[in-house]
């Protein structure tokens, strides 16, 4: 229906918002998604080729999705139908399935669009997979949603998926640009609230018009700065939903970002957490875990200021607990680095899988009763705080495993130190074994 109505009459008098009357009237003129569309790109391929197949456009909001889904209709000479699997169901789709098989019978081809595929429940998105694969429809599927979450593999094998990225600073400017030649004159901002403006869109080019479409009426002598920016206009929160997968990613860019030595990043990403209402002992759980898989024995005072700033937390709550947490996130950003404990535990763990249920020495095993004694339980065994310098060097491997070494202590921080005194044992256990 939405066809009709913009090809009748009526279409340049209803009420449309500017992101509408501004889509792109072809692929050339979509922003920000050059390495998708260009020459080179898997839909410039595709349209340059002829040959149409399903894709999958996964990407943030208002990164042109809609709108290259319907280009592509066009550029590819295919009827165009729409769908929202907010809005529709088995019997929508039955119905759009079989006017697709009508027009194929007279040579018509049909790209059907699905908005918001990832709603659609297992049963529905199995009932694209007979009319994708026999060609009945080209299937076009947009998602904010990760698809290997979110879609059936069936599906997934039958359609590529492509990435969207979110629209960079230039790509909107050049949507800022195209506002301004529309309305036939400069939004009255100042170069700072200019970038402003840019950076409230967060990478969406839907928004961005929607914000100069309200400033359209502004009425000012003066250019904005940044404060009358957002005096004029309310700002939204950053990008970031809890349980989905932002929730992942920003975590992931915290613990990457203190395992990188970068406490600048580290702290950004805290902030875009917290400001997007994670809770806290989710992040303190991440602390403590960097703390011991990227700090370890390298500053053994990390994880004690990682379990510090959740009984801080805890005590004060927020917002003065936050600084407790920025204030790990620092140390450990800040702290010297080794995996050697991680890595050792695994090196360890697979010696212990390999070897069976190998016995302890006998002489390092208890003997609380005769029989064991007379077996040879504990006979040799020296008493490490009696021997010189504290220390017997014997070997307290299983007999038949030779003397592995999994711990290899990093040349950073307190490891250091640690690295010395295993090299000092290490030559003393020589010598003392070699002189039995």
């Amino acid at each position: 229906m939405s066809d009709l109505f913009e090809s009748s009459d009526f279409a340049s008098d209803a009420p449309r918002p500017l992101a509408d009357r501004l889509r792109p009237k072809a692929l050339a003129e979509v922003v920000g998604q050059d390495h998708l569309l260009g020459e080179a790109g898997p839909l410039g391929r595709m349209v340059g080729n002829g040959r149409p197949t399903s894709v999958i456009l996964w990407g943030p909001p208002g990164t042109g999705k809609t709108t290259i889904a319907r280009l592509l209709s066009s550029a590819l000479n295919l009827h165009f139908e729409q769908l929202s699997a907010v809005f529709s169901g088995v019997a929508d789709l039955k119905k759009t399935f079989e006017a697709a098989r009508t027009r194929r019978k007279i040579g018509q081809g049909t790209l059907l669009f699905i908005d918001e595929i990832h709603r659609f429940n297992r049963s529905q998105q199995d009932s694209f997979l007979p009319v994708v694969e026999d060609g009945t429809v080209v299937l076009v599927g947009a998602t904010t949603e990760n698809p290997s979450f979110e879609l059936n593999s069936a599906l997934l094998s039958r359609a590529q998926v492509l990435v969207l990225r979110r629209l960079d600073d230039a790509a909107l400017e050049i949507l800022l640009q195209r506002a301004e030649a529309y309305y036939q004159k400069t939004v009255p901002l100042t170069e700072d609230a200019r970038a402003s403006l840019r950076a409230m869109a967060d990478g969406d080019g839907r928004y961005l018009l929607n914000l100069v479409e309200e400033l359209s009426s502004v009425k000012t002598v003066q250019p904005m700065d940044s404060a009358a920016l957002v005096a004029a206009v309310q700002r939204r929160m950053p990008l970031y939903d809890k349980s989905r997968e932002e929730h992942y990613n920003i975590i992931s860019a915290l613990h990457k970002s203190i395992r990188g030595s970068d406490p600048d990043a580290a702290l950004y990403w805290l902030a875009r957490m917290l400001a997007g209402g994670e809770q806290p002992l989710y992040i303190a759980r991440r602390l403590v875990r960097s703390a011991i898989e990227d700090i370890g024995l390298a500053d053994p005072e990390a994880v004690h200021q990682a379990l510090a700033a959740k009984d801080v937390f805890d005590f004060l709550g927020a917002p003065e607990g936050e600084l407790a947490l920025a204030q790990c996130v620092l140390y450990l950003a800040s702290a010297p680095k080794s995996n050697a404990v991680y890595k050792a535990l695994g090196t360890a763990r697979r010696a212990a899988q390999g070897h069976g249920s190998l016995m302890p020495p006998a002489h390092i095993l208890n003997a609380p009763t005769k029989l064991m004694k007379n077996l040879g339980y504990g006979a040799g065994y020296q008493y490490d705080h009696d021997a010189e310098g504290g220390f017997s060097g014997q070997n307290y491997f299983p007999d038949d495993m030779a003397r592995q070494q999994f711990y290899v202590p990093k040349d950073t921080g307190f490891e250091r130190e640690i690295a010395k005194r295993l090299d000092y044992w290490s030559k003393q256990r020589a010598k003392r074994q070699g002189n039995e």
